[in-house]
């Protein structure tokens, strides 16, 4: 007598039961088996998606882990690798869409939803600058500098050129901390102040620096510091 595995139909239910319940009826373990359906046509990923989630901790830190290190998980090849950074692609460019070409200030909330997700899980600091125009309407958004776990090398006049090369009359500097502590650090301040300073002797205008990590944000602005 053939005994079916133990997996059989479990792909047609949790199909069902997202397409019913949505993303929030499932577990992080589940909506990450959903992904993984489409790089494994056949089998049981169950194991794989825990295995996933036991290294980086949460869906969000799985679908933004260095592809480097995802192969680095038992059965997680290739197919699975670009699977998982699809998901993030797609989930950055909506976010992106819903402030590209929009005024900045009055969709607060959205960027910084859009800059954690870009950001906040990388093991590597990276550096990134919202230029604005007259109306404060996000006009690009640039990754300027990328860094090592605890620094990245800014040059104020590099970013007040490339404002200028823009038509850009305003700023918002965006970093993030792999610690998960977005609190500033004299460095983070006294870089900040330089780029600020720069930036208001040709009519460029610093809105905000804004710190995120995976514990949360902080805004320079906020504090006083700018």
């Amino acid at each position: 007598m053939n005994v079916k595995p133990h997996y059989t139909g479990h792909r047609k239910r949790l199909r069902e039961r997202f397409l019913k319940g949505g993303p929030e009826a499932l577990p992080d373990y589940e909506l990450l088996e959903l992904v993984l359906f489409m790089a494994q046509p056949r089998g049981d990923v169950k194991p794989l998606a825990k295995a996933l989630l036991e290294r980086f901790g949460s869906f969000a830190e799985v679908i933004s882990a260095e592809a480097v290190d995802l192969k680095r998980i038992k059965g997680a090849g290739e197919a699975v690798v670009v699977a998982l950074k699809c998901v993030q692609a797609a989930g950055l460019r909506l976010a992106l869409d819903e402030i590209i070409d929009r005024p900045v200030l009055a969709n607060w909330r959205k960027v910084l939803s859009y800059c954690k997700a870009s950001m906040a899980y990388d093991k590597n600091e990276r550096f990134r600058i919202l230029y604005l125009n007259r109306k404060n309407v996000l006009i690009a958004d640039e990754v300027q500098q990328k860094g090592t776990v605890d620094h990245t090398p800014v040059y104020p006049r590099e970013v007040v050129k490339r404002a200028l090369e823009l038509g850009a009359t305003a700023l918002i500097l965006v970093h993030n901390h792999p610690s998960g502590d977005s609190t500033p650090s004299k460095a983070d301040i006294e870089m900040t102040k330089e780029v600020r300073d720069a930036g208001e002797k040709l009519g460029i205008v610093l809105h905000d620096h804004v710190i995120v990590s995976k514990g949360g944000h902080c805004s320079f602005k906020t504090l006083g510091l700018i």
